[in-house]
């Protein structure tokens, strides 16, 4: 197999062509806002499809269960990447898994287009579940193959890719929602599965002749025997599972609260493990070492803050279903209508951050600091919901107003976290571990949503002041601690701002 050196994959793209950018950027980015409107559009209708009545067009479920489904089910595709991101580096190439990813997430919303019961609905699940394990952290590594390391224009590239994902998550529940509403549900997830095919079409038809190179090479393949082995492994595997999940599920063995939980212990267990793995490495310098200390405090808090911003599609999504007024201001308001709310948030408010801490320099806070400010945000997200609860009493419905200055508020905590700790993670990876560290940040997502599964349990009508209070006052207490911690944690970063 013939090596490519990063300058003749560089050289291979043509660098301009779109807004100054690489001509690969035109198609990486649409190939990710249809892939972002198909996932954002099932995702805002699916847990509606899996708790309302089947007289309704949905499955039935009980909705804590429900809810817990879609938390597994986030916390899942996070923990795919890693399996994603082997395959690529291993087997197929960037690109070949972007496109391979595209497929099954298109035949997986096909699937839920489909009527069908309860084994249909999670034979779909399966497949988006891999394929965006397959896409999603693969096109983004197509991008940065496309710029010289040194490229002026790189972060600006990134963050013109980052603005094709809002946008087709701005746009998708608003679409989906209407042909759901219009038709059914089945009719919603087969304009996801339509939005996915154009991703697809556009990413085979341009592909060749505006990315180049780039995501064509695997950068450490497997060697004859190991793909034998592989193969193996795999055949084997896939037998034993053909073999041992029928006979579980019909034995009542395996249970969907057996698999929450199951999938909610990996969700802690598998981060815990890449942090010793990395920590007692020899490859890990001592200065590194100091450097994943600091990180696990930042990696706590991120858990704790995904965990209230995740449920923006669980239980803040079915508070919006059952205790929200939707009659507003003479328009009928459909619950997934919300789900735009945060990227909406994100595309307007994003620039006025990082303008933000371009103005306020050397005084800008620290980037523990950022943080502790995110979790008291996030905190004060929940804890605003408690307020019309209160005011309204039990049963009554509130006004749609307070859910909207919840999901801003959490945006807010939003902008201070995810792309500081994406910097950060950067940043303060061990050098050896540098692809690892970037899955490390990513599983942080899938921690919280394994733990939000548990916490589902918990969330009804009359308990929601209590589930809302408990867990924004956590959070805050949380935002608190890690600025009074911020000294120590910036002395372990070693340097690091």
């Amino acid at each position: 197999m013939q090596r490519y050196t990063r300058k003749q994959i560089v050289e291979s793209v043509p660098q301009t062509g779109f807004f100054g950018h690489p001509k690969g950027l035109f198609t990486l980015f649409f190939t990710e806002f249809w892939e972002r409107f198909s996932y954002y559009g099932m995702r805002a209708i699916l847990v509606y499809y899996m708790y309302y009545e089947v007289s309704k067009g949905g499955l039935g479920l009980d909705e804590n269960v429900a809810l817990a489904i879609m938390s597994i089910y986030g916390s899942l595709v996070y923990m795919s990447g890693i399996l994603g991101g082997w395959i690529a580096d291993r087997v197929t190439g960037t690109s070949n898994a972007v496109f391979y990813g595209g497929v099954l997430i298109m035949f997986g919303h096909i699937a839920l287009a489909v009527p069908g019961d309860v084994a249909f609905f999670f034979l779909s699940m399966v497949l988006i579940v891999i394929g965006t394990g397959l896409l999603k952290p693969n096109v983004s590594s197509v991008v940065g193959e496309m710029y010289d390391e040194k490229d002026a224009r790189r972060d600006a590239g990134f963050s013109i890719f980052y603005m094709g994902i809002n946008m087709g998550a701005f746009l998708s529940p608003l679409v989906v929602s209407f042909f759901s509403d219009r038709y059914d549900f089945h009719a919603g997830f087969g304009v996801a599965a339509v939005g996915m095919f154009i991703g697809l079409i556009m990413f085979v038809l341009t592909r060749k002749k505006n990315l180049g190179l780039a995501g064509t090479q695997v950068h450490n393949p497997l060697s004859a025997e190991e793909k034998k082995n592989f193969l193996k492994i795999f055949i084997v595997s896939a037998i034993i599972l053909a073999i041992i999940l029928p006979l579980s599920i019909s034995r009542n063995w395996l249970t969907i609260e057996r698999f929450v939980a199951l999938v909610g212990l990996l969700g802690i267990l598998i981060p815990i493990a890449y942090f010793v793995v990395m920590y007692r490495s020899p490859k890990t310098k001592p200065v590194e070492r100091s450097r994943l200390l600091a990180y696990v405090p930042l990696f706590i808090a991120s858990v704790m803050f995904w965990a209230i911003q995740e449920q923006g599609s669980t239980v803040l999504a079915n508070f919006a279903d059952q205790r929200t007024q939707l009659d507003f201001w003479g328009i009928r308001i459909n619950p997934a209508w919300f789900q735009s709310l945060n990227p909406l948030f994100i595309i307007t408010l994003a620039p006025v951050f990082a303008w933000l801490w371009v103005k306020m320099g050397e005084r800008q806070p620290s980037i523990p600091k950022k943080f502790a400010l995110a979790l008291v945000f996030a905190g004060l997200s929940f804890l605003v919901i408690i307020v019309p609860g209160y005011m309204a009493g039990e049963g009554a419905l509130v006004n749609p107003m307070w859910l909207v200055l919840s999901y801003l508020i959490v945006v807010f905590g939003e902008l201070c976290l995810s792309p500081v700790g994406l910097s950060a993670t950067t940043k303060l990876a061990p050098e050896a571990f540098q692809a690892q560290t970037m899955s490390l940040w990513f599983l942080s997502n899938a921690a919280a949503q394994a733990i939000n599964a548990q916490l589902a349990k918990f969330y009804t009508e009359a308990s929601e002041m209590v589930y809302f209070g408990t867990i924004g006052l956590v959070s805050i207490v949380l935002g608190i601690l890690m600025f009074l911690i911020s000294p120590a944690i910036q002395e372990k970063m070693q340097g690091i701002k």
